[in-house]
């Protein structure tokens, strides 16, 4: 029987404008299989509910988990996880990215222990916050609709005046040791930089439409 984290949903974040990227960068194939397929693999084995925020749905719609609009149109993260925390049915919502293709459960499973006395649980990886790969309580829910509406979308901003338990870059090596969790696919040169030549292979083919 599986042991999920308690109180805690978990979201994925779909909703990027992917301007740099000539496919969906949900959809880039690592080792065979697409990143987002993978990670709601890696979700479900972790959390009792998953599902994914995007203004796509058509494209998201056969991995059958539920989907989330941003409530409001206004673009940016903090809109999609103003939405999942308000469509969350528990306390806590674990937050990634789309596009990162080797997330750790083992690191996420530390963050969740984090958790207590505090609204946000964030990862500081050699002085910057990874905002994307982090856990929200629902107690910021009426200070980031206020934020959302506002004119700083930032949230490096909006965490600077909240309780927040960050996981300075030691902690997180011992867990995830090369930090690959944070390894984001935002450009065709990323795919370079951290697939293996079969999968650049398979991109390309996605470029030219193959």
């Amino acid at each position: 029987m599986t042991t999920f984290l308690k109180n805690c949903t978990a979201v994925i974040l779909s909703g990027g404008e992917n301007r740099r990227m000539p496919v969906l960068k949900a959809f880039i194939e690592v080792n065979g299989q697409k990143i987002i397929e993978r990670n709601i693999r890696i979700m479900k084995g972790l959390f009792e509910d998953v599902s994914i925020v995007t203004n796509q749905p058509e494209a998201y719609a056969y991995l059958k988990v539920p989907m989330l609009g941003d409530v409001y149109d206004i673009r940016g993260p903090m809109t999609g996880i103003f939405t999942a925390l308000l469509n969350s049915s528990k306390q806590w919502v674990f937050v990634s990215a789309c596009d990162m293709p080797f997330i750790s459960t083992d690191l996420i499973n530390h963050m969740s222990t984090r958790r207590n006395g505090v609204e946000a649980v964030v990862p500081m990886l050699q002085g910057k916050a990874e905002p994307l790969f982090s856990f929200y309580s629902k107690r910021l829910l009426t200070s980031m609709e206020k934020a959302v509406l506002g004119d700083n979308k930032s949230l490096k901003d909006f965490l600077d005046m909240k309780r927040v338990q960050y996981i300075p870059t030691n902690q997180i090596k011992k867990f995830d040791p090369e930090a690959s969790s944070f390894i984001n696919l935002n450009t065709p040169q990323d795919v370079g930089q951290y697939l293996d030549h079969k999968d650049i292979l398979r991109f390309k083919r996605k470029q030219k439409g193959g």
